[in-house]
């Protein structure tokens, strides 16, 4: 009897054996449906708090971030673009009333300040200059009784001629002689070309200008000394001709400035890409120095592209000085004649161009830089 009812549970043992199985399966696909990423357990799909939508959240908060760095940026510019033409000795008034004409009347003098929104308080000029910024309205010329916004788009196309063709050429000579130099590092020409470029980087941008007017204007005659066009009625390929002629030693001063830190960068990213990995590979699978130094040129550019943008805001800022010089009708030399004359609004409206110029270009770079390095995009995709 006892041996019969062991034989039947051990039975009914045997059979529970599939059930528990069954069981044991069906949890363990509960629980990994339960730990699909964007699924329920019952196959619905949920919104996406997986992989992919903590990479969007990473996405816009780096979009949130950079954009309240450079609103910060564009306020602190504001802010010190107000205070800088302030804290000079004078006001208007004395530009407009010089000291041989005596003394005015303490009436005419507050209406003309008022005439040009200076006689509030510090900060009442600092919010009404805020407020007008942000309707685009940059005051009127102290010097010219013009709208500023005109006297500006007047010379801020020669500046940008003149910038634009600087960076270009500068980054393209800064290139080809930084990667030569790159490629034969520690040779004869190596040491040469840096050395050169070096020296010549050390030199300040008003004597290179100074010289260049020396030799080719007053001793060969060659080029004209100022202006950027002729004040005789040139039209069509003869005005340009003309043009081309005055900006020739405005850039090359330009390109002076320029050239050095485009140099240095290109030919050290040569060097560095010269000794990865891939260089001896392709080295030892028997490809040619042309084929190699096309592959590390390529990876370089990275960098470089990087230094010429940020070159473009370092050069409209020399711009100031080399406009001066030689007397170019660009941002530079109306910045000039503004400080003499006191011209706050022209002196504020010029600087916020250059101070949005160069956050624009440090923008650009930011976002240029993961779509030409893609190592960079894997690490904020992480």
């Amino acid at each position: 009897m006892t041996g019969s009812l062991r034989g039947r549970a051990g039975r009914g043992a045997k059979r529970s054996l599939p059930g528990e199985a069954a069981a044991r399966a069906a949890r363990e696909r509960s629980e990994r449906e339960r730990e699909t990423p964007g699924r329920t357990a019952t196959g619905l799909r949920l919104p996406a708090s997986g992989p992919r939508g903590r990479l969007a959240d990473r996405i816009s908060t780096r979009w949130v971030r950079l954009a309240s760095q450079y609103a910060a940026v564009i306020l602190a510019a504001l802010v010190v673009n107000f205070a800088l033409p302030r804290l000079a000795p004078g006001d208007p008034v004395d530009y407009l009333v010089p000291p041989e004409a005596g003394t005015i009347d303490e009436t005419v003098r507050e209406s003309m300040l008022e005439r040009f929104d200076l006689d509030g308080s510090g900060w009442q000029q600092f919010t009404s200059y805020l407020a007008n910024v942000a309707r685009g309205d940059l005051g009127i010329s102290v010097r010219d009784g013009r709208a500023v916004s005109e006297v500006v788009a007047e010379r801020l196309w020669w500046s940008l001629l003149l910038v634009g063709t600087a960076v270009a050429v500068s980054t393209i000579l800064g290139v080809a002689l930084g990667f030569a130099a790159g490629w034969r590092r520690g040779s004869r020409r190596d040491v040469s070309l840096l050395a050169g470029v070096l020296a010549v980087d050390a030199l300040p941008a008003f004597f290179v200008g100074l010289m260049l007017l020396l030799v080719f204007s007053v001793q060969l005659e060659w080029l004209p000394v100022y202006g950027a066009v002729s004040p005789e009625a040139l039209t069509g390929w003869a005005w340009i001709a003309d043009a081309g002629k005055r900006l020739v030693m405005p850039a090359v001063t330009l390109t002076f400035v320029g050239l050095g830190s485009v140099f240095v960068v290109a030919r050290s990213a040569m060097v560095s890409e010269l000794g990865e990995d891939y260089v001896f590979m392709a080295r030892a699978k028997g490809l040619t120095d042309r084929g190699v130094r096309r592959h590390a040129a390529r990876n370089a550019m990275v960098p470089v592209s990087t230094v010429a943008l940020l070159g473009f805001s370092t050069l409209v800022g020399a711009a100031t000085v080399v406009e001066s010089v030689f007397s170019y009708p660009g941002l530079g030399s109306l910045a000039f004649s503004a400080v003499r004359a006191r011209d706050y609004p022209v002196l504020q409206a010029v600087f916020l161009l250059l101070s949005l110029i160069a956050i624009g270009a440090n923008l650009l770079a930011d976002l240029l830089y993961p779509l030409l390095d893609p190592r960079v995009r894997r690490a904020g995709s992480r």
